[in-house]
């Protein structure tokens, strides 16, 4: 079951930027080999910042974050 206000947390919280975040990363890892020769990226950069920022998700998700009235004020 949802949260009654679920959208608003979709718009303000940090630990759903970050999971988004780690899921464009996983994906510029995998997409990597097709334009190997074009970009000189090493292997595992983005599978480390996505690692990154599924800490940074958890870390946030555990933080005291302002609330959506807490935020217009």
């Amino acid at each position: 079951m949802l949260i009654a206000n679920w959208r608003e947390v979709l718009k303000r919280a940090w630990s759903v930027r970050w999971i988004v975040l780690a899921g464009f990363l996983s994906g510029l890892e995998v997409f990597l080999p097709l334009i190997d020769g074009y970009w000189d990226v090493p292997r595992g950069v983005f599978a480390a910042l996505s690692a990154v920022a599924t800490c940074a998700a958890f870390i946030s998700r555990i933080l005291v974050q302002k609330g959506p009235t807490d935020a217009d004020q």
